[in-house]
């Protein structure tokens, strides 16, 4: 089995545990150490939309997932341990249940959008 960085498995619980605010930070330090590698900036973009969406941002969690699923094209079907075909499959279910005629939800109204469904990952290694 591959070793990767610690923040790479810490991401793994945090996301499954729907703490997308960690998430961020974690892809972000290694992110900040390869900026080109746009694996960690999918899957940092991907959970800034989750954590947008949550608060009502619906606006930036739309652009957020349309990154995160660009940024991830080039590392299909698998990568790091991780089934990108999955992933990029649940970005595209987001995608269509974000609202488009919708940039904003005041926190307290974030129930009428549509729920976002609940994605578990896992190292496949």
């Amino acid at each position: 089995m591959e070793l990767y960085p610690d923040q790479y498995y810490e991401f793994f619980v945090h996301f499954n545990e729907g703490d997308y605010y960690t998430c961020h930070d974690l892809l972000e330090e290694m992110w900040m150490e390869e900026k080109g590698n746009l694996f960690f900036k999918g899957l940092l973009q991907m959970s800034v939309a989750l954590y947008h969406y949550g608060y009502g941002n619906v606006k930036g969690a739309r652009a957020m997932m349309n990154a995160a699923h660009d940024y991830l094209q080039g590392y299909r079907p698998r990568h790091w341990g991780l089934d990108l075909e999955k992933v990029i499959a649940y970005i595209n279910e987001c995608r269509l249940l974000i609202p488009d005629s919708i940039d904003r939800v005041p926190f307290d109204q974030i129930d009428i959008l549509p729920a976002l469904p609940v994605l578990f990952l896992y190292l496949e290694d």
